[in-house]
Order: C-alpha cells, then structure tokens, then sequence
C-alpha cells in the first residue's frame, strides 16, 4: 500500500474513496462533515438516513465505518467514520486508528483502489495533531486490506510539514 501526503480540500479529491470525519448522527455536522455533506449534495444525506433507518438508529459509534454514495463529489463513495475525542484521562488511540483501518476495510470491500483520508480527530476533537499523523500511518502501515493508494489529506502547509516530519521518522 503507497502513502501518499497531499495538502488541501478533502472534497477535491479524485480517489475512488473519501473518508469524512463524521458526526455520529451521520446527519451531517460542522468541519469535514459539513465540508462533505454541502459539496457532496442532497444524495449522500438521503443515504444517511437510511442507515440510520435500518442498522445505524442510534447513529455511528466512534471507530466504525459505513460507505455511502459521493453524490456530487468527484470520488465514488464516502467511507463515514466517526473519531474519538481526545482525552489526557484515557487512551482512545486504539478507537483512532480503528477509524482509519474499519474505513480502509469498507473501501476494499467496495473495491476502491485509492481512499483519501482527512486527519480525523485533529480538528474540533483535539487530538494533538503530530500523534494523530502518527495514529494514522501506524493504523495504515497495520492495514491488511487490499488498496492501492492511501492519501493522507491535510488542512494546511503547517500541518503537511508535521506530517512530513513524522512519516520521515518512520
């Protein structure tokens, strides 16, 4: 599996898959969610309450991962996974990369051959941003499923910097 770091808009990506960092409502939220939600369309909110209809009608715990349609979004699916918030009383990191290798099962169950992650936990959940780099390539580099590119998206040049940082140590 290649990893790749790219810096910018998650919902600019052209991977078959992208991951969104989303709210357990799965109804749409703030952040990535949101991003997601208001330039993927209407279609990936009607598939969203259907799971929540059917088998998610208490919403998405943190750690699982379900895919829907894209919708207007140039990628073919969205791998929903909902991140732990961060805490200095608990270890959650096993929930953090659990988001990162239950979405990368999903995708290869779909038959994605490349999925575009956001740094999920990093923003609103404050997981410090140089463990959650580290979370999310030991969660990849761990990953058995059957993908071909795995594109870590980063927000900003700082960020990327950092991530540049910790996978060189790697």
């Amino acid at each position: 599996m290649h990893i790749e770091l790219a810096t910018g808009d998650i919902t600019a990506a052209s991977t078959d898959a992208i991951v969104n960092a989303a709210n357990s409502s799965l109804l749409g939220g703030g952040g990535v969610d949101g991003a997601i939600h208001r330039k993927g369309g209407p279609a990936i909110l009607e598939e969203c309450r259907a799971l929540r209809a059917s088998h998610y009608g208490r919403g998405l715990a943190a750690g699982q991962a379900v895919a829907t349609t894209a919708g207007r979004l140039p990628s073919r699916w969205v791998i929903h996974t909902v991140g732990p918030v961060y805490s200095t009383d608990e270890d959650r990191s096993p929930v953090l990369r659990a988001c990162y290798t239950n979405a990368l099962a999903v995708a290869a169950e779909l038959g994605a051959r490349s999925v575009s992650f956001p740094l999920i936990s990093s923003g609103i959940y404050r997981w410090p941003k140089e463990d959650a780099v580290a979370q999310a390539l030991t969660a990849i580099e761990s990953s058995t499923a059957d993908v071909d590119t795995v594109q870590l998206v980063l927000f900003d040049d700082e960020t990327r910097r950092l991530a540049e940082r910790v996978h060189g140590l790697r």
